[in-house]
């Protein structure tokens, strides 16, 4: 039996792994790429196999980074089933079809900009330096349906026209939604055939709702094997969602490879329960400010965290009570997901809301913004408020328009609430904010690019690392000491290459075997 490690090998997006025996090949996630444009689209468009080699898919979870080229690889003829809890499948009925509809955006809005720009070189004449206002308002005319659609037939017919270089979706909304029908959902501890001879069974791995470690046990050569995947293990004692499974089946717990997240594997988090206390400073401080809170969120989990923690201070009347504002469809439907299964739900969230009937996730000052004009009045509203907005890591949708309104105004606060990878503009809105914080704001603000404009970051920049969904180094060293599986040996996956090395280095110490494998390497069971 054989492991190759193809992606989150040494860097934190694009999860995939292949294990491979006589008789199957059974992959373990087939996650997104996420980073500067250039690189991820060139990592995510090739697949390292032929997808049609596939027996079956395990999905730990529903995050992007873990799913999102499942339609790739069922529009490339995967024959398969994709295995994974039932609360997974239904979050993935959303969260594909968002990814899809945000390529496709995205695509449509790149060529237009670029159709646009070549026809005011075209039109501003040879003794112009720019097109005229009426020249521009006439291609505009010309692109676009109405002020708020982009006519994408006849933009896609100048592409072509002009042998312009346009910008191809990874996948389609038609794609994704193929790809959902591939999905069977399953409960926890629920013993699943996913080969000859090979079962798969999932364990809550309290990272997020439906989030699951496979535990998947193989005979081969009369041998018996079995191989844990923790997918992304998460963190213990936090609201919503139970903590990490410790204690396995009596057959599962002898495991011969553990492949194991390390995205902490040198940091420690700030407690659980200093997020309330630091989330007020900054509500306070921003509304003595006259200024409002941008959170750049995944739709997924920190989302509904964030609701929870809101109402819990709303009801306390601890914070100023700003209008908070989810603008984010996908945010909308995945609180749905989380509405319908509460069997999930850890005893304190069952205790504070439950029984006094009340849903965590909606209260009076929470506003579900789903339409694009909604969005776009709430980009110019100036009365101090919440808006909670994805992309998670700053690198599409809506998220963006908000920041182009509001980061440089020094009144209002950017507060990053999850990890964000290099190469991501929230990692660049993270480290050039913390420098121009660090240096008492003195001298010009740091310059970003994105939607092909350079912003000055004026707003404040302040990280609450406490409401991260991955366990820390402490307490990834703590699922591997207080559960009952015996591991043999452990591959550390998913942490950037300094992060993965340090928890390596910190493993070996406590005497475990585990090895940090790269990219493309394979590794004998």
């Amino acid at each position: 039996m054989f492991v190759t490690f193809y992606g989150a090998v040494r860097e934190v997006t694009g999860s995939m792994h292949l294990l491979t025996t006589n008789s199957d090949r059974i992959l373990l996630d087939c996650g997104l790429y996420q980073g500067s444009r250039k690189e991820s689209t060139e990592k995510n468009r090739v697949l390292p196999f032929d997808p049609r080699i596939l027996t079956n898919l395990v999905l730990s979870h529903a995050h992007i980074d873990h799913s999102g080229r499942i339609p790739l690889l069922t529009k490339h003829n995967f024959n398969g089933r994709i295995i994974c809890t039932r609360a997974t499948a239904a979050a993935c009925e959303y969260l594909l079809l968002d990814s899809a509809h945000i390529q496709e955006s995205d695509a449509n809005y790149l060529n237009y900009k670029t159709v646009r720009s070549s026809l005011s070189q075209i039109r501003k004449g040879s003794r112009s330096k720019n097109a005229s206002k009426r020249q521009l308002n006439a291609i505009k005319k010309l692109l676009k349906k109405d002020r708020h659609n982009l006519d994408t037939e006849t933009i896609n017919e100048l592409i072509g026209k002009y042998r312009l270089e346009g910008v191809r979706p990874l996948y389609t909304v038609e794609d994704a939604a193929r790809a959902l029908t591939y999905y069977d959902g399953y409960p926890y501890r629920h013993p699943v055939s996913i080969g000859k001879a090979m079962t798969c069974t999932l364990y809550d791995a309290g990272h997020i709702l439906g989030s699951a470690i496979s535990i998947i046990k193989v005979q081969e050569n009369g041998q018996g094997y079995t191989i844990g995947y923790t997918g992304d293990i998460g963190r213990f004692n936090k609201p919503i969602i139970k903590d990490p499974t410790l204690k396995f089946a009596e057959e599962d717990h002898n495991v011969d490879l553990l492949i194991m997240e390390s995205t902490y594997g040198d940091r420690m988090h700030e407690p659980v329960q200093d997020l309330k206390p630091q989330l007020k400073k900054v509500l306070a401080d921003t509304y003595e400010r006259g200024g409002s809170v941008l959170i750049p969120s995944f739709a997924y989990g920190r989302t509904q965290e964030l609701l929870y923690v809101l109402h819990e201070l709303y009801n306390a009347n601890e914070v100023p009570r700003f209008p908070i504002y989810v603008d984010s469809p996908l945010a909308a439907n995945i609180t749905k997901v989380f509405g319908e299964h509460p069997e999930v739900y850890d005893q304190e969230t069952h205790a504070t809301f439950l029984e006094k009937g009340q849903n965590p996730f909606l209260f009076e000052r929470i506003h579900f913004v789903r339409s694009v004009e909604e969005s776009m009045a709430l980009n110019r509203e100036e009365k101090p408020h919440i808006v909670i907005a994805a992309s998670g890591m700053c690198e599409a949708g809506r998220i963006l328009h908000h920041l182009r309104y509001k980061i440089h105004n020094a009144r209002n606060t950017i507060l990053i609430v999850g990890y964000m990878a290099q190469n991501t503009l929230g990692r660049r809105i993270l480290e050039k904010g913390m420098e121009y914080e660090a240096s008492g704001r003195r001298g010009e603000p740091p310059l970003l690019k994105f939607l092909n404009k350079e912003y000055p970051l004026q707003a404040q920049v302040v990280k609450l690392g406490g409401f991260s969904a991955h366990a820390d180094k402490n307490e990834m060293l703590r699922f591997l000491k207080e559960s009952n599986l015996t591991i043999k040996k452990i591959a550390l996956v998913h942490g950037e290459e300094e992060q993965a090395l340090a928890f390596a280095d910190h493993l070996a110490q406590e005497g475990f075997a585990v090895t940090t494998p790269k990219m493309g390497e394979t590794m004998k069971v």
